[in-house]
């Protein structure tokens, strides 16, 4: 029988460190706003439902 696959991520080191100050600390830049708002307007465009999507974008 096959044993399913389990997804996951193991960061270590430096990697792990940048993973967790990103996550104190995240950075927005004014292009990834824009981004998200393209895709807010593209998402109401087709359809498209987000459930967890809740923003002031």
């Amino acid at each position: 029988m096959v044993k399913p696959i389990e997804l996951g991520l193991v960061l270590e080191g430096e990697d792990a460190k940048e993973f967790f100050r990103n996550e104190k600390n995240p950075v927005v830049s004014k292009k990834l706003v824009g981004m998200f708002k393209r895709a807010k307007k593209y998402m109401r465009k087709t359809g498209f439902k987000l459930e967890f999507y809740n923003s002031r974008l």
